[in-house]
């Protein structure tokens, strides 16, 4: 359906990568894996005719429908929420009304013969049969399922699309392209915004949809569930597998390990060859076998083993000081806006080490309750820190707070003090801002080095208690796999607030879970916490039927 053919993308003497080619066929559902900066975004925006690549060439069907989900919006209109997710039928209202336009003017004119007439009645005949051809009837139901599925309410149907965050903005955009059925849908990260519950139905409609995907993301079990192939960008090059990415992760190494036996195998054959010529080289009765080899040894093709990127963020949290036995203790906390109650008589109290998750849908109020623990807001209620509870905090937009006008060395050198500036460039290096990368300014950063660069920030002072809000958006999963097993390892306590699985599992013991302007606690850890609530939706759903 699309063919990538040999192209290269370079740009101020760099070469991103070079002679790609690959195919994606009808119902392929790819992953685009690698680590930031490698050029999955770039391949995407090629794939979505966005931008160009340096040479090569993207051929696809003339009626083919390619749908793009970038991953930053910057939209701004007045349509309510309905009206804007209903422009994904903009071109069929277009039509419809073109026709109504052309049957008023036959209504008014009385040339019956002249050419002009016929050929607004062959206009008027071919825009009918493509128009009621297509199934109109339940556009309105539709748009209404797939908002709802991407977790607005019907209350929001009418609201203004200004008054919604960008990343509710994001789920209008990603409703049209939805509703639109295209051939090919390409999405940049789009699980950065949405909650466990609208990812979950996300993964299902992507899976039933039957349309080719190409995404892009760090959530890996989406990836797990929703993609059977998984092409990674890396040192220039792509791997091409038909299998999902855990299972690739695994052929990889297999193949890797398999071309390591093979190359020491034959680097062994090569050293036993030179020796035998050098040996042997000016015997006469060895003579034929001696040119035998050094013309073996010149035809010989040589194996390679694959390259692999090594370059990896380096993280761990200096030893916690020690805090009270109840670091945070909430007792009937509420919050408010007006006539709006986000939640209210949350009581809750936790222990010295402990680490807990934030989970629910986005608007319950789990990151309000961050908000309300670090005190930036009033509420009702009584929230208590205990004894020496020295706070850490990492806020969903930290990565956006950074000075874009100051480099990566200036952004930790304006604030680290004491003995850690003897070792800013050591820590630099351990976040993969090494050499000529520290000399950056933050706004050429990419969302994933931004965010590291705000993780590096907290190390610089010693915590207790960390409270990190959606820490893994934008970061790669090899990065997202280190940051787990250092908040593992740390000894302080976490509030984590995410809606990434893969990254919650193994890592919390305690859900809070923010719904119905209440939080309720479940002494689960995150897997058992999603397989209880899955069959509690199916139970909701066999209720209504």
């Amino acid at each position: 359906m699309v063919s990538v053919d040999n192209i290269a993308v370079e740009f101020s003497g760099t070469t991103l990568f070079s002679d790609i080619s690959f195919v994606i066929n009808p119902s392929d559902r790819i992953a685009l894996m690698g680590k930031n900066g490698a050029g999955k975004s770039t391949m995407l925006k090629i794939l979505a005719g966005v931008r160009q690549p340096t040479r090569g060439n993207i051929s696809y069907p003339q009626d083919t429908v390619i749908a793009y989900l970038p991953q930053h919006l910057l939209t701004q209109d007045s349509r309510t929420v309905f009206e804007e997710a209903s422009q994904a039928f903009s071109h069929l209202f277009e039509m419809e009304a073109r026709i109504n336009r052309l049957n008023d003017e036959l209504a008014t004119r009385t040339d019956y013969e002249s050419e002009e007439y016929m050929k607004i009645i062959e206009e008027v005949t071919t825009l009918g049969e493509k128009f009621y051809a297509i199934d109109m009837t339940h556009f309105d139901e539709d748009v209404e399922k797939t908002l709802l599925g991407l977790g607005f309410s019907r209350s929001d149907f009418n609201r203004p699309t200004s008054d919604f965050s960008g990343g509710w903005r994001m789920r209008i955009e990603l409703a049209k392209m939805l509703l639109k059925k295209p051939d090919v849908l390409l999405l940049d990260e789009p699980t950065n915004h949405l909650d466990i519950e609208s990812i979950q139905w996300l993964e299902d409609f992507l899976i039933e949809n039957n349309r080719a995907v190409v995404v892009i993301s760090h959530d890996r079990t989406f990836v797990d569930h929703v993609t059977t192939r998984t092409i990674e960008v890396t040192m220039g090059k792509i791997y091409d597998y038909k299998a999902s990415y855990s299972h690739y992760l695994e052929l990889r190494a297999e193949r890797r390990a398999q071309q390591q036996k093979q190359y020491d195998e034959q680097q062994k054959m090569i050293a036993e060859t030179r020796a035998f010529i050098e040996r042997f080289k000016g015997t006469y009765s060895k003579t034929l076998q001696v040119q035998s080899r050094v013309k073996m040894l010149e035809k010989l093709q040589l194996i390679e083993v694959d390259e692999e990127d090594n370059s990896a963020l380096r993280l761990k949290f200096p030893p916690a000081p020690r805090s009270g036995n109840y670091p945070v203790i909430a007792d009937s906390v509420g919050k408010s806006y007006g006539e709006h109650t986000v939640f209210s008589n949350a009581s809750f109290t936790i222990e010295r080490g402990q680490k807990v998750a934030f989970v629910g849908k986005n608007g319950e109020g789990k990151s309000t309750m961050v908000r309300c623990i670090m005190n930036e807001i009033t509420h009702d209620g009584t929230l208590t820190l205990g004894h020496n509870v020295m706070i850490g905090y990492f806020a969903q937009n930290q990565a956006s707070l950074l000075d874009e006008n100051l480099t990566v060395f200036q952004t930790i050198d304006d604030i680290a003090k004491g003995d850690v500036r003897t070792k800013i460039k050591d820590m630099l290096g351990a976040f993969m801002f090494g050499g000529e990368e520290s000399m950056k300014k933050v706004k050429v950063l990419s969302g994933g080095e931004r965010t590291r660069l705000a993780l590096l920030k907290l190390l610089l002072e010693p915590v207790n208690l960390l409270i990190l809000d959606e820490p893994t958006n934008h970061l790669d999963m090899r990065s997202k796999d280190v940051l787990k097993e250092a908040l593992q390892k740390f000894d302080g306590t976490l509030i984590v607030v995410s809606h990434d699985r893969d990254f919650l599992d193994g890592l919390v013991e305690n859900i809070y879970e923010f719904g119905n302007k209440k939080v309720t606690l479940h002494l689960e850890g995150i897997k058992e916490f999603m397989e209880r609530k899955h069959l509690e939706n199916l139970r909701e759903l066999e209720r209504k039927s």
